[in-house]
């Protein structure tokens, strides 16, 4: 019995010198992510809209577009590793996408990123995108797709330390309305927790057992029996390590190299007449 705490604590260790390293490498590349990400030209203005299941655009298949989205008081530089990862594995198109800790609600963000995640739709071919949240950022990014209609776009959702039912530790955050709207209880987190009927995005959710930011490390877990989820334990992994970890990079690769097929949606015509 008595190893057990000393095992405990050697983990304790390992993570806490995890988050170390990572925090250090994310503040040493952040100057990189202050500049706007590389963004192909706009897509030549067509009258039919692209369709949810065709696959004629420049990514190949299996390797679908993927948009990356930071936490709070991130940039985009904190996925320079998971960035090079999935292009050294034949990821074409890769985007780090990023928002404002001062925009006033979680609501607002999950709007203007809906866009981005059209316009990548219209760049390739309609090609159904999958996308990447770390901590506030999968909070985003699965409103986007639970209640702006967003599943239609979006094939998959990874959420990496993401408090999907809140963290009191927003507390010292206070002021700010995002930070708000992570609190356990909090009106988003209400709303979110309604029923999801319509949605068939798919959601990988990663935490770590060593989380410091989301309390308890749990609750970075998304429970909802609507959605189609796989909750994945990080062990050793703590909140800023996520995005490095080599787990969740071999992981994600792995499940991304395998979408969930293309949803068909019937426009309201279409259900007249069905």
């Amino acid at each position: 019995m008595s190893c057990i705490p000393l095992r405990r604590t050697v983990d304790l260790v390992r993570a806490a010198g995890l988050e170390t390293a990572a925090l250090a490498g994310q503040l040493l590349l952040a100057p990189t992510g202050l500049t706007p990400g590389r963004w192909p030209p706009p897509a030549p203005t067509c009258v039919h809209p692209p369709q949810p299941s065709r696959r004629t655009g420049t990514a190949p298949p299996g390797h679908a577009p993927v948009l990356l989205l930071h936490g709070l008081f991130e940039n985009r530089a904190v996925f320079t590793l998971l960035r090079r990862s999935l292009r050294s594995h034949g990821w074409e198109h890769v985007h780090a996408l990023g928002y404002s800790p001062l925009t006033a609600d979680v609501h607002g963000a999950a709007v203007r990123f809906g866009r981005q995640v059209v316009s990548t739709r219209q760049l390739y071919g309609g090609e159904r995108v999958a996308v990447v949240g770390h901590s506030l950022g999968g909070l985003i990014a699965r409103y986007y797709v639970q209640h702006l209609g967003g599943s239609e776009h979006v094939h998959t959702v990874a959420t990496l330390g993401t408090p999907h039912s809140g963290t009191p530790t927003a507390l010292l955050l206070h002021p700010l309305p995002l930070a708000r709207q992570l609190l356990p209880g909090s009106r988003t987190l209400r709303t979110l927790s309604a029923p999801a009927p319509d949605c068939d995005t798919r959601f990988l959710c990663f935490w770590g057992d060593f989380d410091p930011l989301v309390l308890p490390p749990g609750s970075a877990r998304l429970l909802h029996p609507d959605l189609l989820v796989e909750n994945i334990r990080v062990a050793g992994a703590g909140h800023v390590s996520l995005p490095v970890h080599p787990q969740v990079l071999a992981l994600l690769r792995q499940r991304l190299s395998n979408p969930p097929a293309p949803a068909v949606r019937l426009t309201a015509a279409e259900r007249l007449t069905a």
